[in-house]
């Protein structure tokens, strides 16, 4: 077995067993694990400057990445005209430069803020520096190998739909850049890691929400009592 057979032929299947097998594991045995741990209270402002950019860029990303995988004829469509590919190809620039501020924001608050960092796991770190590689790669690819969205419907499209399929071809990557390799391969890198991480709580659904009974939140608090230092009698000095 080659290298190439063992991390694009192989490996994503055991990284995304170790996600499924990871997720249930901690839902059922450590549910109160299963948590974002938000560390809002601790520090808010670069948070705000941080979170909203990552959020909002690698979602779209994902979304087109989705996208051309579900539907890759339509991207080739789209992308006959071009200045409509030149368009989806500025978009996607903008979004990993938007996503890479945001990350390094991230990154920032939790290395300089003292009370921050003192509830960040080694994890954490790992998780930041796999993502951040991510969206290097993906910005590198960007502008070092232009028109993505043009000819990953021909490479990366087909070698994700036979890993889907379980017959992977990893010969769909051998021919590809170093630089295409690794932003491949680190997808799968950050599924074998995603369930150990407190990341795990986004495949978690809130569905008992949906079933239960209505709960009614009364205030119970008694109102403090008003202060009148003229109303104050004035103590009895005894015998």
């Amino acid at each position: 077995m080659t290298t190439n057979e063992l991390l694009f032929g192989v490996f994503p299947y055991v990284a995304v067993a170790l996600m499924v097998v990871v997720a249930v594991i901690r839902w059922r045995r450590h549910p109160f694990s299963v948590s974002s741990l938000s560390s809002q209270l601790l520090e808010s402002r670069q948070l705000y400057w941080g979170s909203i950019p990552f959020h909002w860029g690698i979602s779209l990303i994902l979304t087109g990445h989705l996208l051309a995988l579900i539907v890759p004829r339509g991207f080739e469509l789209w992308n006959g005209e071009p200045l409509r590919l030149y368009l989806l190809e500025a978009t996607g620039l903008a979004l990993g430069l938007w996503a890479a501020f945001g990350i390094f924001m991230l990154a920032y608050r939790r290395h300089t803020n003292s009370r921050v960092k003192a509830v960040t796991s080694p994890m954490d770190h790992l998780i930041v520096l796999i993502i951040g590689a991510q969206i290097v790669t993906g910005i590198w690819i960007a502008v070092g190998y232009r028109w993505g969205s043009f000819w990953g419907t021909s490479v990366f499209v087909p070698y994700v739909r036979s890993i889907l399929v379980f017959d992977p071809k990893p010969e769909y990557v051998d021919p590809l850049p170093f630089v295409l390799q690794t932003h491949a391969f680190l997808f799968w890198v950050f599924l074998a890691v995603f369930s150990f991480s407190r990341l795990v709580h986004i495949i978690t659904l809130p569905l008992g929400y949906l079933t239960r009974p209505w709960q009614k939140v009364v205030r119970m608090r008694e109102t403090p009592a008003v202060y009148h230092p003229a109303a104050e009698k004035p103590l009895e000095r005894t015998q």
